[in-house]
This record gives C-alpha cells, structure tokens and sequence, in this order.
C-alpha cells in the first residue's frame, strides 16, 4: 500500500493528517492518543502493529513545548506512519502505550530520561542512559551545554556555553 493509500484509510479517522516526501503524519490531541494508536494497530486495512520508534522534539518557544513521533509500522503490509502528540509544560505528562505496543518501554524510558517527559502508568520509569542522580535532562534546549576550557594552538577555546557570538 503506498503511502497515498495509507493516509486514505486513516483519514477516515484522523481529521489532521498529511503526506510529505512519500512520509504519512498524523497529528492527535493526547487525550485521543491511546485510542488512536489502538485503531491503527487493530484496524485490519492498516495493520500498524509494530512501534519501531519513538522520539520527541523540544520546541521551547512555541507552545505546545514538545512533540512525540510515534513511529509505527506495518510487517505485513509494508507501509509505515508517523503519529504525533504535543504535550507542553515544564513538566509535560503522557499516557504509556506499553499495553499496546511492548517497545514502547525502553522508548518511553529513553525520552523520559532525555526529555522529561513522564509517560502516566509505566510499569518502571526509570533513567537508563543518564546516572540516577543526574540533574536535568540533556535534549532540553534549555539545558546548558558545559565544557571545560581547551588549549589549541596556542589559544584557549572557551567551553560553548560561554563563547560569544562574532
């Protein structure tokens, strides 16, 4: 099924959805997020039974803040779609879909621990890259970026975070 035909069958039940560079995205309101992907995965013209990826963007001026791209795809059918969800706050919340799609534990972990996204009723949200005791999360682009000062030839490279614009 081409990615036309994709977008076809699910606009039936998506009203915010699009195709772009041969790509299908859809855009749901979290509140119908676990419903949503529940159809996509049941529906049997569609058959996106397999979450491959999950990610999100931090977009701190513009409200929502962030965005989840739930990568879902079809083994049997050989066609994909991207769904996205903005959640916004300083300490933006999510449902879990573990209990639809069992990849989504590590994945969720991963942008919890990343992005500070707290996904409601995961089974163990826990950091997995960062020490327990970690302050922050790095993929925010409000974090500072750090460093330490370098020598190189001859002249000393001041961190990132402190050098000026030319």
């Amino acid at each position: 099924m081409n990615a036309e035909r994709v977008a076809e069958v699910a606009g039936a039940h998506l009203a915010d959805i699009l195709v772009a560079r041969g790509e299908v995205v859809a855009v749901v309101e979290a509140d119908a997020l676990l419903d949503t992907l529940a159809w996509l995965r049941d529906e049997p013209s569609l058959q996106l039974s397999f979450l491959s990826s999950l990610t999100a963007t931090d977009w701190p001026e513009a409200t929502p803040r962030f965005w989840l791209a739930y990568d879902l795809r079809s083994i049997e059918l050989h066609h994909r779609l991207r769904l996205k969800v903005g959640v916004d706050g300083d300490e933006p919340h999510a449902p879990t879909v573990t209990g639809l799609f069992p990849t989504a534990d590590w994945h969720e972990r991963e942008v919890f621990d990343f992005f500070g996204i707290v996904f409601d009723g995961h089974p163990n949200l826990t950091r997995m890259m960062m020490p327990d005791d970690w302050d922050g999360h790095p993929l925010r682009k409000t974090e500072e970026l750090g460093g330490v000062p370098t020598q190189f030839h001859g002249a000393l490279v001041p961190p990132v975070d402190e050098r000026g614009m030319p």
